[in-house]
């Protein structure tokens, strides 16, 4: 039996689904990670000396990786009779006062409603210039396709616009 040389890389699993079906006559095989002499990670299916078995394949399975002893990632927290999700934190994750907490909400909604007003006024100019679906014409457009262009990017635009505006309202709903 040759031996399957593979070079360590965070594809390995992958490739080693890769090649099972082409090695689908065995009914048993190891998967040895050896180390050479300038430091280099190796995977082959026969032990070169000083080398860790990684995994068993039998029948072309490959065993799953043990549990992990981790927490879960979101926790359920009891309260007013219904379960809600909580994210959990880690312990070494910073923690800010409420009155931090405010200031930085506060300067969020100062920030959000600056660009609300700057949209809203970006909105009423759309308005203006579209005047009603019927823009003047400028002196470029004697082609009146041109013209009906300008006119749909200006439709665009008043709804990109509105979009944004109830964009940031919601924002600006969600702050605490």
């Amino acid at each position: 039996m040759t031996s399957r040389i593979l070079r360590a890389s965070a594809v390995f699993p992958v490739l080693l689904a890769a090649l099972l079906p082409a090695a689908g006559a065995q009914a048993q095989s190891v998967v040895y990670r050896c180390v050479d002499k300038e430091g280099r990670v190796l995977y082959t299916d026969t032990n070169a000396g000083n080398c860790k078995v990684v995994d068993s394949i039998i029948s072309g399975a490959i065993s799953a990786p043990p549990a992990s002893s981790r927490p879960p990632a979101a926790t359920m927290r009891q309260g007013a009779g219904r379960a809600t999700p909580t994210a959990a934190s880690p312990a070494s994750f910073p923690r800010v006062d409420n009155a931090t907490q405010r200031a930085r909400d506060d300067d969020r909604r100062e920030i959000l409603n600056e660009e609300l007003r700057a949209e809203e006024k970006k909105l009423a100019d759309l308005k203006r210039d579209f005047n009603n679906g019927e823009p003047e014409r400028q002196g470029n457009e004697k082609n009146y396709a041109k013209y009906q262009e300008r006119v749909a990017n200006m439709r665009d635009d008043i709804g990109r616009a509105e979009k944004n505006i109830e964009a940031i309202k919601r924002e600006i709903a969600n702050i605490r």
